[in-house]
């Protein structure tokens, strides 16, 4: 494992093209651990709708960032009392969607810290029922990484302010409201703890779970690789908060798997163009199952037919096909002009 130093930048455009950087662009035959702490920021799960996900007006009055990340999952915030940490690792084939696997040293390091922490959930690690982080995972195939936030003492106050939350969500929790459900990791220690220090103690936590890590500076040449990356992709209004569809129909629906949320324009019958949201995760990009209906007759039996040799679940991990094609045209009545 070797630790990648990212040099005290804060800037959350930055570091989630430097998580990128490192997946796409480092030596495959290694793995590697990046920690970053960002601004005040909202970051978005890949799959998401932006302008649905976020208090627009409160999020531009405060300067919040607001970046789109590359993997899937929910809209989350971040700020200087908020540690985050990456693994890029090589995709074996079992290890997408299996977040025990990399929470599980994480977990040791807070428990070592005397907090009853254990994964919950599709994701979350919980303390005493509130969650304290959040994991998400993207692969490109072959290579993958597993991220995640450790709220140490963020300002938990600005999450409700910032996030947009669905009611769908909050009742799907069983609680009234974002606050209730999260807590800050220094409400469970006996003594006040910097972020720095904190970051210092986790690193040594992971070091014990593995043989000593090597250290990497990225050179001058990798870092304006990376700030290239950072102005082309995650600088851009298309990749933040593009993908916002023409639509006439919409179906959304919260499964084990996360919400679903369709937006599809259907005329003459037929469908003309589909947006698929959500916080969930999937393996492969959504864009090749949304141009694979587009066209289709807004029909039951033609959309099965469309979908007969598509692996649904490469989409949205355990999803059965039927309960997607429902989706997509259940026996709901929907308010469209067909």
């Amino acid at each position: 494992m070797i630790f990648i130093e990212n040099e005290g930048h804060t800037n959350p455009r930055l570091n989630l093209a430097l998580e990128e950087y490192i997946l796409r662009n480092l030596n495959p035959t290694n793995d590697y651990l990046l920690f970053y702490i960002n601004e005040p920021s909202i970051i978005i799960g890949r799959n998401q709708n932006t302008l649905e996900e976020i208090n627009q007006r409160y999020v531009e009055d405060n300067n919040i960032h607001v970046v789109r990340r590359i993997s899937g999952g929910g809209a989350v915030y971040h700020d200087f009392g908020n540690l985050n940490f990456s693994f890029i690792t090589n995709h074996d084939g079992k290890s997408l969607n299996n977040f025990k696997k990399f929470t599980a040293p994480v977990i040791k390091v807070l428990q070592s810290l005397g907090l009853n922490a254990e994964l919950k959930g599709r994701n979350d690690i919980q303390v005493e029922e509130k969650k304290i982080s959040g994991t998400a995972q993207f692969s490109t195939g072959k290579r993958m990484v597993s991220h995640g936030t450790l709220l140490l003492d963020t300002n938990l106050g600005e999450v409700a302010k910032a996030l947009n939350v669905k009611m769908g969500k909050i009742e799907s929790k069983g609680h009234k409201s974002v606050r209730s459900r999260v807590a800050n990791i220094s409400e469970y220690l006996d003594q006040p703890l910097k972020i720095e220090a904190f970051r210092q103690l986790v690193l040594e936590g992971l070091y014990e779970e593995r043989e000593p890590f090597e250290r990497y500076e990225l050179t001058a040449v990798e870092w304006q690789s990376v700030k290239q990356l950072k102005e082309d992709k995650y600088d851009t209004w298309d990749w933040n908060y593009g993908r916002s569809p023409k639509f006439n129909i919409q179906r959304s629906k919260r499964f084990s798997i996360g919400e679903l949320d369709l937006r599809i324009f259907v005329e003459k019958g037929h469908i003309q163009d589909l947006k698929i949201f959500g916080d969930f995760f999937g393996k492969e990009p959504l864009e090749s199952l949304e141009t694979l209906l587009v066209g289709t007759r807004y029909d039951k039996d033609a959309i099965s037919s469309r979908l007969k040799a598509t692996a649904i679940e490469d989409y949205f991990g355990d999803l059965p096909k039927n309960e997607f094609i429902d989706l997509v045209y259940g026996d709901n009545e929907v308010n469209a002009e067909l």
